[in-house]
């Protein structure tokens, strides 16, 4: 689904060539600061590379409608943006942006539900906890209908009992939906349990 020929960003990734299938569960994977947060920005364009390519089913992204593109390939970033209002106003404005129907109050608590957080939808928002508030983003993105789900520490607040629970059934939806889904991860369980590829990064190189 995603291949990456010859990319160079700044000093931080020179990858002479990676790979990500479709419809799988790929884990990122390496040391704190070897370059993994910015190889998943290159893969929904949040950022360029100085150098090389990065392909989406074929076509380069440089030549590609990044906000059509960013709309099929979501990323929840590890302080992901909250707006303000209650929660469900949170989820309700990532349908409004994708020019979804609004969500109804079922489908919104059972994603809440995934992602064990549990609060009521006219809870304020700006009152939950850093890591709630990455619980909510990704809520939010289990309301939309991407291609590709990309999640950036989604269990970092977690425990390792916790995380294993919520990230059963984050990818099952997403193995129901047909989608890819990808993540940047430290825990060692969470690979074990889910990963079908694993691409490791060293020192901005991938391994």
């Amino acid at each position: 689904m995603f291949r990456l020929e010859n990319v160079k960003y700044k000093q931080i990734l020179h990858i002479d060539h990676a790979a990500i299938p479709e419809r799988k569960t790929t884990c990122i994977i390496g040391k704190s600061g070897s370059g993994k947060t910015t190889f998943i920005k290159l893969l929904n364009g949040l950022i360029s590379p100085d150098a090389g390519e990065v392909y989406y089913k074929g076509k380069a992204l440089s030549q590609l409608d990044l906000i059509k593109h960013r709309r099929r390939v979501i990323m929840l970033q590890q302080t992901p943006s909250i707006y303000d209002g209650t929660i469900k106003d949170n989820l309700q404005i990532g349908r409004s942006f994708s020019n979804l129907d609004e969500a109804t109050d079922t489908e919104m608590k059972k994603a809440l539900d995934c992602v064990n957080l549990h609060k009521e939808l006219k809870s304020t928002a700006n009152e939950l906890s850093g890591g709630e508030k990455q619980r909510l983003a990704l809520a939010r993105i289990l309301l939309l209908k991407p291609e590709v789900v990309i999640m950036d520490e989604p269990t970092s607040a977690l425990d390792e009992e916790t995380a294993h629970e919520m990230m059963q059934k984050i990818l099952q939806i997403g193995k129901d939906k047909g989608q890819t889904m990808i993540m940047v991860t430290h825990s060692k369980e969470v690979v074990e349990a889910f990963a079908e590829s694993v691409i490791e990064i060293d020192a901005g190189r991938v391994r």
